[in-house]
């Protein structure tokens, strides 16, 4: 099963000392969804956007009067949003840092960081590329390195034997988490890589530009490659550890799972601010989130968390409910 390593997902992360709520937020059971009015603002990652889209949609014939709005804004800038409190929940395709922790804390917000599925980046090709079938780590830095700007411009300057054509690079924008997660993945550090590259938010961009592209390479979201597949070529991943025996994997439910797809698995999360759980529409929303997020994550094509720690998500989001979390920060 694959682990979540970037943070202690097990604990509630929480910042700042003391957090009082009022009463309408002080039980984390449900509320009563078809009797609630009110509002959910959410916006953030564009990876995550599918499951809290679904949730939403589900939950929308469960609470009618409740207006759930899910935004696509990339996970730096959902981050922004939530940590100034302009939105109840963002969603996540990385951890938040410790810039966005700080203006959270300096804004009087608390938050739980909530994992919430699996995900696994997948490295495309055009269908008509017939010699890419496996890349390494080593070579796909070689490719995205700020040092490959200007000078890595070809095929064949990655291996002799591929056409001496140039590489057209397709990849999420920089307020992406998923950018932020792949330049950590294989470049080493998280927000850089080269810059002259084809950016987006949006996923379904970047699979139009590979899929009508016979030289290009980009990276997405596992769900964008099963929902495009047809059109799409995934490569596989050879992360160079030969300790292993794996070779090459191509990213998948099953190898994501199992985390035989390394380097690039990882956790996806909701976070929920402080003063948001003191309305008691946005307590149920998290409440359905939590006891549907396991279907819903895989009916959009991504990887279901363990039941068991799902459990764990809804009984510390009781406690931070109810503030008896609050005073045990956590980072």
């Amino acid at each position: 099963m694959l682990k979540l390593k970037l943070t202690n997902l097990n604990a509630a992360v929480l910042v700042g000392a003391t957090v009082l709520f009022s009463a309408c937020g002080g039980n984390a059971g449900s509320e009563g969804g078809s009797d609630l009015t009110g509002s959910v603002q959410i916006d953030g990652s564009s990876t995550v956007y599918p499951i809290t889209e679904a949730v939403a949609e589900e939950y929308r014939a469960e609470a009618p009067d409740v207006r759930v709005t899910v935004g696509v804004s990339g996970s730096g800038s959902g981050f922004k949003k939530f940590s100034r409190g302009e939105i109840d929940i963002t969603n996540a395709s990385r951890p938040i840092n410790d810039e966005e922790a700080k203006t959270a804390e300096q804004n009087g917000l608390a938050y739980l960081e909530i994992p919430v599925a699996y995900d696994g980046l997948t490295v495309v090709v055009h269908p008509e590329n017939d010699w890419v079938k496996e890349i390494t780590v080593a070579e796909l830095k070689k490719i995205w390195e700020p040092a490959a700007q200007g000078k890595i411009k070809r095929w064949n300057q990655i291996r002799p034997e591929w056409p001496d054509q140039e590489i057209h690079l397709y990849g999420p924008g920089v307020e992406s988490g998923t950018y932020d997660y792949f330049t950590e993945a294989i470049v080493g550090k998280s927000h850089s890589s080269r810059g002259d590259f084809t950016a987006s938010e949006d996923d379904n961009v970047l699979v139009q530009g590979v899929s009508t592209d016979k030289y290009a390479l980009g990276f997405f979201g596992l769900a964008y490659y099963e929902e495009n597949q047809g059109k799409l070529k995934a490569v596989a991943v050879d992360d160079g550890d030969d300790s292993n025996g794996k070779g090459a994997i191509v990213a998948s439910l099953e190898t994501v799972k199992d985390g035989s797809y390394a380097p690039l698995s990882r956790p996806l999360f909701i976070y929920v601010q402080s003063k948001a759980v003191e309305r008691p529409e946005v307590v149920d929303f998290v409440n359905f989130y939590l006891e549907n997020a396991a279907v819903l994550s895989e009916e959009v094509g991504y990887i279901p968390l363990p039941d068991e720690l799902y459990k764990e998500q809804q009984q510390k989001f009781e406690q931070f409910v109810s503030g008896k979390g609050a005073a045990t920060a956590q980072q």
